[in-house]
């Protein structure tokens, strides 16, 4: 969420061009880090969720994808968010009353039912149609475009950081033909195009007591690959330690979080090709180093995109990714053994 402070009689006049008109309270709500999000209690009883957009987005093309994503999914039947309203930069959904969400998994259990959500909403969301989603962040999770920003930095080296990462830069060098690897089968067709989530982190899924869940934080929902999602997954869900664990010896990935993934998702992914299966351990260590380039092609631009806490938060945060890469490498044999499995 932004910094931006707003005056109650503004947020109230909001909510009025939207037809709430009787609002008793009116708070910050949940842990994303993107847009302002408000929980609203109205003396009716009734409960709304309103957000006011990131000004980092198109928000018309925001706002065409998120309508009809949540207008083909309801059309299925299938339960998400209800927007109410819509006038950029501002949109209400109806609270999930019933519905909860962690915001660290603590079980395998939970992660094998993280990995089902995001799997089920794919396939939801496969015969969405033409014409196709836009794509909010271009290039979002093309390794090989990171890469070449990497690049870019490291050469303009604007704070003078350039030497003090050498090991760093080293490490992405020898996985740079690697790192290539989804995109050039996704150029050559090999590994076809879908309708994915792209942040799917235990939060965004909202579950209920009887079992049911709900999939939020739609803003990023747009064309990419499932091995994206899948790789996202391991990366966050399968980590023994915090994103920025300064102690290097606590973070690892963990293979039963790993195994309880893979079930889950594999359970509800009807629609992967044999191409996609067969990358799906490897998709954990390239998203995984993905997010790790952009960190320090960040801490190398001088902290200018990811808020940072203090000097070199950006930089112990590429540390994390790394090691966590170079955890599931030392396990990729046993972890391709597990996908095999289910598979």
């Amino acid at each position: 969420m932004s910094n931006r402070t707003y005056e109650d009689d503004e947020l109230r006049s909001v909510l009025a061009g939207f037809g709430i008109k009787d609002p008793t309270d009116i708070s910050r709500y949940g842990s994303g880090h993107i847009n302002d999000t408000f929980k609203v209690e109205t003396g009716a009883g009734t409960r709304y969720i309103l957000q006011r957009v990131t000004d980092a987005f198109d928000k018309d093309i925001l706002k065409s994808n998120i309508l009809r994503v949540t207008g083909h999914l309801k059309a299925k039947g299938v339960k998400t968010l209800e927007v109410l309203g819509y006038e950029n930069p501002w949109r209400v959904y109806a609270f999930l009353e019933g519905y909860s969400s962690v915001d660290v998994i603590s079980e395998p259990a939970q992660a094998e039912l993280a990995a089902g959500a995001f799997a089920a909403f794919q396939n939801a969301l496969a015969d969405l149609p033409e014409p196709k989603l836009l794509p909010v962040i271009p290039r979002f999770h093309d390794t090989v475009d990171r890469i070449r920003l990497l690049d870019e930095a490291a050469a303009a080296d604007v704070k003078g950081r350039k030497a003090s990462v050498a090991a760093e830069l080293a490490f992405v060098d020898a996985r740079r033909e690697e790192a290539a690897r989804i995109v050039t089968m996704m150029a050559k067709g090999e590994i076809p195009e879908r309708i994915t989530h792209n942040d799917t982190k235990i939060n965004n899924v909202m579950m209920a007591p009887d079992g049911s869940n709900v999939v939020i934080d739609l803003d990023t929902t747009m064309p990419g690959s499932a091995l994206y999602d899948f790789g996202d997954m391991v990366r966050t869900s399968s980590a023994a330690a915090a994103e920025d664990e300064k102690d290097l010896s606590k973070v690892y990935s963990k293979k039963e979080y790993f195994e309880a993934l893979v079930r889950g998702y594999l359970a509800q992914a009807k629609f992967l090709t044999e191409a996609e299966k067969e990358n799906l351990a490897f998709s954990g260590r390239l998203i995984t180093l993905t997010i790790g380039i952009r960190f320090l092609t960040d801490y190398l631009a001088g902290d200018t995109y990811f808020h940072t806490a203090y000097d070199g938060h950006n930089l112990v945060r590429c540390r994390t990714q790394f090691k966590m890469v170079e955890s599931m490498e030392a396990q990729s044999a046993e972890y391709e053994a597990i996908v095999r499995r289910y598979a």
